[in-house]
Parts: C-alpha cells; structure tokens; sequence
C-alpha cells in the first residue's frame, strides 16, 4: 500500500504537524485494518483516499491511533497537498470536495504557478458549550494555578469535533501545562461529560516575535494523543471562541493566525478566517499549507 508523509500547516520539512495519506488502498480495506494501520504509522492522524460515495470528488476517511474522526483539519489541509502532488487534483482547479463523516467539505486552493501554494478548508458553524465550572479542579488537573487561567469560561466548542477550551493569561502558562489523567478523567466525570481533547491557548504578546494572534497547545491523552503539534479541527472553534468572548474584533477575525507545536519544536502555523454578521457567526475556514517529505510502501 502507498503512502505519501507530509508535514502540515508549514512550509519547512520536520516542523508543523505529520500526517500518512494513503492515497489508492486497496478496494475492500476493512476499517479495522485501515485503524491497526493508523496505530503503525503512530503519527496524530491517518488519511485514506476512498471512491467518491456521494456530492463530493473522493471519499477521506481520518483515523488517530486509536480512533477515527468524522473530520479533522490537517488531515484534511495535508490530504489535498498529497493529491495535488499526485495529480488527483488537476493543476488550477479552485476547489476541491471531500466527504466526510460530517458531510461533503470543500476546500478552496490557491496555486502559484503549477504548484499548490495554499488550501482553505470550510468548517461547520459553531456549536458552544458544556462547560466545566470548578475551576480550582481543572487547574489541578493540568498542573496550573488558577491565577493562571483567564476569567472565561472553560467550554466546549465543537465546528465538527468538540474540544475543551480553556483559555490562559500567558504563555509560560501554555508551556507548563500538563496533564494528570486520573484527575482530568475526574474532571470531565464530575461534569458529566464525555473526555475530550483540551485545546490551551492565549493571546498573550510578550515573547511572541511574528504575526500570531493565539500561542496555543493540544493534548488529547484519551484519542491515543499526547500532544498534536497543529490541530486544524480546533482551529475553527478557536476563532469563533475568541470572538464570541471579546478577544478580538469581528474584523479580526476575518485573519487569524494560531501558532501551535513551539513545545514540541514543531512550528506550525494555523489561518483562521471567521465571518459574522451582527453578532452571528456565518462561516468558518481554516488554512495553510503542507510539504511532501517521503513516499513508501507499507507492506500488508
């Protein structure tokens, strides 16, 4: 089986976020194999390029090491690079269309010259809430203080895929966290949720030395994810978090920039563009780029 490795949300080999694109499986994969397979590879997420079902070009289906994903963003970003450098997606072409587990997703590219220079992902509109309200015990669960943690709430937002937010007043802060599973499984038990991936992020500037609007991290212990370098998915939920709760300005949000994986020396750097009208958010993309770093073959 072929297989193509990019580097996503980057433009430099080694930095932004890993991703396998098995662009020809076999017809028949089982979806049992194509999950063992995914826990091989070991990288955040595993894409396989499937014939189209429905309204869109092709079929992607996204697996975590443990898990699959109705969506998820640099999969999806990095899977539209392999396939343009494949040839699946003709030269100049203005979009492209994914089915998903949500639903048929589109992408917008931009190109520069013969290359794919840029790729737009559409999200869904956002949807808020639970909350975790015992601030003290979340603090504790991520080996913080709360005076580390701003005066926002600590929700769930979800553009496709529920992560929890939670929003800090640093990026030292960011750069201490940690995770105790026992008493994160605690945490989302006494709230009455299911356990989900943790996006931390701030807007703090100092230190910052580009154009970056969020200083952001994500762990995600129960999906098999210590920590995602670039994680497209919460991209979206982020501006329509950071919007919905004062932190930038409905013109702002129109272009973003989350900078993601400093802890892991992973670089990587995230677009976000939120639409509103009167207070209501109308549309969501997320972007960026991706490089081809190695091609192989699994053999099974």
């Amino acid at each position: 089986m072929r297989y193509l490795h990019l580097d996503v949300f980057t433009e430099t080999p080694f930095e932004g976020n890993q991703l396998a694109v098995f662009p020809d499986p076999p017809p028949g994969t089982a979806v049992e194999r194509m999950q063992r397979i995914a826990a091989e590879m070991a990288f955040s997420e595993t894409t396989f390029v499937l014939p189209r079902e429905g309204a869109g070009h092709v079929r992607m289906r996204i697996f975590t090491p443990t898990a699959e994903l109705p969506m998820a963003g640099h999969p999806t970003i990095g899977t539209t690079f392999a396939l343009a450098a494949a040839g699946v997606i003709d030269r100049g072409r203005p979009e492209f269309i994914f089915e998903l587990g949500v639903g048929p997703t589109p992408v917008a590219l931009e190109w520069s010259a013969d290359r794919l220079a840029f790729a737009w992902m559409a999200q869904q509109l956002p949807e808020f809430g639970p909350r975790i309200e015992d601030r003290a015990a979340c603090a504790a669960a991520f080996g913080l203080s709360q005076a580390d943690m701003m005066d926002l709430p600590i929700e769930a937002v979800s553009c496709g895929v529920p992560f929890l937010f939670v929003p800090l007043a640093s990026r030292g802060a960011v750069d201490r966290v940690g995770v105790e599973t026992r008493a994160l499984a605690r945490l989302f038990g006494e709230a009455h949720i299911g356990e989900l991936p943790i996006f931390f992020f701030t807007t703090d500037r100092v230190g910052a030395t580009g154009d970056e609007t969020a200083y952001s991290r994500m762990l995600a212990p129960a999906f098999g994810i210590l920590e995602d370098p670039a994680t497209g998915g919460a991209s979206g939920p982020l501006g329509c978090y950071m919007l919905q709760y004062g932190l930038i300005s409905a013109e702002d949000a129109r272009g973003l920039i989350s900078l993601q994986g400093m802890a892991m020396k992973r670089p990587s750097r995230i677009h976000i563009a939120v639409e509103s009208n009167g207070g209501r958010i109308t549309g969501v993309r997320v972007g960026g780029t991706a490089v081809l770093v190695a091609e192989g073959q699994l053999l099974v």
